[in-house]
């Protein structure tokens, strides 16, 4: 961690970075790089619309035509994750998005399942990459499991009695709707010590960027960042910000064990090569994925790499858009890349994504309870990231608003340093149960920095 703090301070917002790779060596790169790989597949559907529903023999009538729209059942490749996008990013889709899957090799198939309609997480306006042109709206994705059977079904909401008929040309739901499918691919290797990286294997350019930046915490390749204790922690960052500061002990809580970007098995070739930066670390926002609640913490690495797919490939985002990821059993997982020390731009918080950091634990807690350890998970790493950058988790800083649905771009918004997303946007996220454990986690986070 030595000279974290220094490579951090000073670097413009939103700066694309290229930082200098440590590379295999020669003996190394004769090997074939697939070894290194882990791949994974997107089916990309197009939605039509939808017979009248019953026996499926009917069609149904124009206007019902344009409010309806989706796929009957089908046999698929395998895929485990599922959403829906369409072609303008800025669009929304005001409906009901229901799936239903088929387990792999079996005749079962699911009940409906509902797909949260508004994925609210975003680059922020005026930046690379939600000007990019392949930017989509897109609902949250959700995590099925293993399945080789889909049907999906799209229909808009009903306008309320009496309401002015719409505007000539205007359509009930965006225009280009289709069906991601996303199969997250193998697990990697097993890790082994846990900072140690793999010896002999081979790293493309690619992983080894991602992992380099890492390199004062764990060596090149590292499935793991190990934890520190509270003492170690203080020491790295009196050194980092030298020794006139050496005095005062710093508010900053014991680094958390880490698993990285390699340690999940991310495709680094699969997001843009250079890493962007803003200039600190001032809040914290916390999400939950809105992918459901029906995976085992064994799984989390599929559902972490199905997650990065589809925000890179279908939605068109430059990486995955949280900071971090946390799962149900209190595993803290590295997101974006570009470095756990840094302050890295994600796309987690529209409109507020500048000089914070994006926290999603993987579930949905709008009716289910967030388990404890995860609530725990929260506190420790922000005890930690927050430290870093000498910021109060009990505290309030301001922000200045991008724009977005509940500020105005370009007003100074006061907002408590530990925020759920909803206190940015206006949106059910990080879910009503445990946006009520956020307390709980700021007093905890305070407590574990020594305020």
């Amino acid at each position: 961690m030595r000279g974290f703090l220094a490579s951090s301070i000073g670097v413009t917002c939103a700066a694309a970075l290229t930082l200098p790779l440590t590379l295999p060596t020669a003996a190394h790169a004769a090997k074939p790089a697939a070894q290194e790989s882990v791949p994974g597949t997107t089916q990309s559907l197009p939605l039509t619309p939808l017979t009248t529903p019953g026996d499926g023999t009917r069609s149904a009538a124009p206007r019902q035509q344009r409010r309806e729209q989706g796929l009957p059942r089908r046999d698929v490749r395998p895929f485990s994750l599922v959403g829906v996008v369409w072609d303008d990013p800025d669009a929304q889709l005001h409906g009901q998005v229901q799936v239903r899957t088929r387990t792999t090799g079996t005749s079962t198939w699911s009940t409906w399942q509902d797909v949260e309609t508004h994925s609210d997480d975003a680059p922020d306006p005026d930046t690379a990459e939600h000007a990019s042109r392949t930017l989509r709206g897109a609902t949250a994705p959700l995590w099925v499991g293993d399945s080789d059977g889909v049907e999906v079904r799209v229909k808009a909401e009903e306008p309320p009695a009496g309401a002015r008929a719409a505007a000539p040309g205007t359509e009930p739901l965006p225009k280009g709707l289709r069906l991601e499918l996303v199969d997250p691919g193998a697990e990697p290797p097993a890790a082994g010590a846990e900072a140690a990286g793999p010896r002999g294997a081979v790293l493309t350019p690619e992983t080894a960027a991602a992992s380099a930046v890492n390199a004062d915490l764990a060596p090149l390749g590292a499935s793991v960042i190990p934890a520190l204790t509270k003492k170690e922690s203080e020491d790295d960052l009196i050194a980092a910000r030298g020794a006139d500061d050496a005095k005062a002990r710093p508010y900053v809580g014991p680094r958390p064990r880490i698993i990285t970007r390699k340690g999940w098995g991310a495709d680094e070739k699969l997001r843009e090569r250079q890493f962007g930066y803003t200039k600190t670390v001032k809040a914290a926002f916390v999400h939950h994925s809105a992918s459901g609640n029906n995976y085992r913490c064994s799984q989390a690495s599929s559902v972490i790499r199905s997650i990065y797919r589809y925000h890179v490939k279908s939605s068109g985002w430059r990486d995955i858009g949280y900071n971090f990821l946390v799962d149900k059993c209190g595993n803290i997982y590295e997101g974006r890349a570009g470095g756990v020390t840094k302050p890295v731009m994600g796309a987690h918080t529209l409109g507020f994504n500048t000089n914070s950091t994006g926290i999603a634990v993987l579930g949905t807690f709008g009716s289910s309870t967030p388990p404890a350890a995860a609530v725990n998970a929260i506190a420790r790493l922000t005890a930690w990231k927050l430290g870093l950058y000498g910021a109060n988790p009990r505290g309030t800083t301001y922000l200045k608003s991008g724009g977005g649905n509940l500020y105005k771009k370009g007003k100074n918004v006061r907002l408590k340093v530990i925020s759920g997303h909803r206190d940015g946007f206006a949106t059910e996220c990080p879910g009503r149960r445990l946006y009520k454990k956020l307390g709980t986690a700021r007093s905890s986070s305070a407590r574990l920095q020594g305020r």
